[in-house]
Parts: structure tokens; C-alpha cells; sequence
């Protein structure tokens, strides 16, 4: 069962992005350009709630031993 996890290795900010095309095996630049056209569109006020609130929900991957 995949889960969706903050990415460790391609984030520019916090991982967001990074995790979501991680889930559903995309390139992260075209997960990136959907969230600008969001957060263009939207007065800035959509995108970038959208990801904080993103930010704040997404689990970290745990690291096993």
C-alpha cells in the first residue's frame, strides 16, 4: 500500500511537491508548475495555504534501522 510521505531528497521548500510526485511517480517540475498555476490563479491565497496546510499534514517517512 503506497503513502504519501514528505520527500527527503527532492524538496525545494518543505517537500511537498517532491512527495506528491514521489506517490504518483511524476516528474516533481510538473507537480511544481501546477502548484504556481494554483497559486497564480488563486491571488496567491489558494497555493499558498494550500501548501502550508500541506506542509502541516504530510508525514515525514519514518527511518527504520
Amino acid at each position: 500500500m503506497k503513502k504519501l510521505y514528505l520527500s527527503e531528497t527532492d524538496k525545494k521548500i518543505a517537500g511537498v511537491c517532491g512527495g506528491i510526485a514521489e506517490y504518483f511517480e511524476i516528474d516533481s517540475t510538473v507537480i511544481r508548475l501546477a502548484w504556481l498555476l494554483i497559486t497564480v490563479f488563486t491571488a496567491m491565497f489558494g497555493g499558498v495555504i494550500a501548501y502550508l496546510i500541506a506542509w502541516a499534514i504530510i508525514p515525514l517517512r519514518q527511518r527504520t534501522m
